[in-house]
């Protein structure tokens, strides 16, 4: 038998071949009418003929009457592209559902990454432009000076100095990736507030121990949301130290200080508080008392860097700003208060816009603002 041209009954096994082979190689078409489970598959004729009413069954393909084994096997033939149709349906609706799952998890991570603040968030589409020469000229001659101790170091009380463009540009980059990094991870940025609800003009995050303003005290793990500081890089552990020194060997050889350590004790911190000023933020008048007593008592100071935009500092002994004095805190300045000078008053008014170094920004897409790290021995 010639299984490829047969015809009536005796065609039985080509018509099935034929069918199937039609069926499988035609697209699926279900009408507006119809549910998955009763949906119409159509042939090309009916595809030509701009059918949507189903496939016409009383037909052989030949144009000769059908046989019923042949009608039966098409009705079989159907229910199973039904069959299928349903599966399909149920994979599509499957998939839907995982989609909308993953999309609730991809807004529950993103939400959870939001949640950090971002000090440096990647601008797509800009290219970063390298510092102009006469920046990079600007940093070689700052770098020389840094090289042969000439950075100016101004004594403004006793106990209290402010070293001028101590941080290189390039440390300065590496702290603020260093705090991106630690800044979008456990323990990250975040946006505090006091016991009144009332939120602090700035973002937080802190390392080593963290620091609650809601109950002016230090603790082991932050109560926003119980995660555990981050301890304090090494790198900033040196920066400290080295500003110390360099502010022990300036009282030794400009003021003529022998005992320089009863002027500005040394002190290794455990306690780094860094804080994000947007170009609105400030800090209000405050001392920094909630330190152990013993750290208090022996006058050990805080070390204050800066970096991006400029800040207005104000400090003074009493809680009056009218009385207060003022200086400008610029990016790479490292501020230092202890001894005497340790219970001062003091805060941040102001942020100067566009006032950070472009190098800076190019290199490192700080956005507009000012990062403040405070290191404190508790």
């Amino acid at each position: 038998m010639n299984r490829g041209r047969g015809r009536g009954r005796g065609g039985g096994v080509a018509v099935k071949e034929w069918v199937l082979k039609k069926v499988e190689s035609k697209p699926t078409v279900i009408t507006e009418r119809s549910s998955p489970a009763t949906a119409h598959v159509m042939d090309s004729n009916d595809v030509k003929q701009g059918s949507v009413e189903g496939l016409n069954c009383s037909k052989h393909p030949q144009g000769q009457p059908a046989s019923k084994s042949t009608n039966d096997h098409r009705l079989s033939t159907h229910s199973n592209s039904n069959h299928r149709i349903e599966n399909n349906t149920h994979v599509a609706a499957t998939s839907e559902i995982k989609c909308s799952q993953a999309s609730q998890d991809n807004t529950m991570t993103t939400g959870s990454s939001e949640k950090f603040f971002d000090i440096c968030p990647k601008k797509t589409g800009t290219p970063r432009l390298k510092s102009s020469l006469l920046v990079q000229n600007r940093e070689k001659r700052n770098e020389i000076q840094r090289s042969n101790g000439g950075q100016p170091i101004q004594v403004l009380r006793p106990g209290m100095v402010l070293l001028k463009n101590f941080i290189p540009l390039k440390d300065q980059v590496e702290i603020v990736q260093t705090c991106r990094k630690l800044g979008l991870g456990n323990g990250g940025f975040y946006q505090p507030g006091y016991g009144d609800q009332a939120n602090m003009h700035l973002k937080m995050m802190c390392l080593g121990k963290n620091w609650d303003p809601k109950s002016s005290s230090y603790e082991e793990r932050r109560s926003e949301d119980g995660a555990e500081p981050p301890p304090i890089p090494i790198e900033f552990h040196q920066l400290v130290q080295k500003a110390i020194q360099d502010t022990h060997a300036h009282q030794c050889k400009q003021v003529k200080q022998k005992d320089v350590e009863s002027v500005l004790p040394s002190m290794t911190p455990d306690i780094c508080i860094v804080n994000f000023y947007t170009t609105n933020g400030k800090l209000g008048f405050h001392k920094d008392k909630d330190e152990s007593q013993e750290s208090l008592n022996r006058g050990l100071p805080v070390v204050s860097i800066s970096i991006g935009d400029s800040a207005e500092f104000l400090y003074g002994d009493q809680m009056d700003i009218d009385k207060a004095k003022k200086v400008v805190l610029e990016s790479g300045d490292v501020l230092i208060f202890g001894g005497k000078s340790r219970h001062i008053y003091h805060g941040v008014t102001s942020i100067l816009p566009k006032t950070a170094p472009q190098a800076l920004l190019q290199e490192s897409d700080l956005r507009p603002g000012r990062l403040n790290l405070t290191f404190r021995k508790y």
